[in-house]
């Protein structure tokens, strides 16, 4: 059943990308581009989320199961650190230079361009070298 939940929740989720222009590089690009055409279409995106983000956390805060029974596991972490801000960056550069974000990046996979592709591929290559480094922090004892 976890399965089907997430399968379809992914699902939804890539639609609501498709629908909403957001697997088109260009219109990400253009929100980023302020002193050009300047196409707000991933603002009303970006609250549209933060709309549903604020009415479902407090919810689930008050949760100690999901739906279907999976403990819930809310993040913890309450302080802005090097690494959030660094990581933060990183993710930032890589979605304006390639007018992508993760999910956008999975839905753009369906149309079969190369660029969608690149990125997926580097995405996660990128993936398998942050766990490396994670455990060979963990390893040398400066996990935090």
């Amino acid at each position: 059943m976890y399965l089907l939940s997430a399968a379809l929740s992914g699902l939804l989720f890539g639609l609501g990308l498709i629908l909403a222009g957001m697997a088109n590089p260009a219109n990400v690009l253009g929100f980023l581009d302020l002193a050009g055409q300047w196409n707000p279409s991933l603002a009303l995106v970006m609250g549209g989320a933060l709309m549903v983000g604020l009415a479902a956390f407090p919810l689930a805060r008050k949760r100690h199961a999901s739906l279907l029974g999976a403990p819930m596991r809310l993040p913890t972490a309450s302080q802005i650190d090097r690494r959030l801000v660094l990581g933060g960056l990183a993710f930032g550069i890589g979605w304006g230079l390639a007018g992508f974000c993760p999910g956008p990046a999975l839905a753009s996979l369906a149309f079969g361009g190369a660029k969608a592709w690149l990125f997926f591929a580097s995405m996660l290559a990128g993936m398998g070298l942050f766990e490396v480094l994670e455990r060979l922090r963990a390893h040398s004892g400066k996990a935090a």
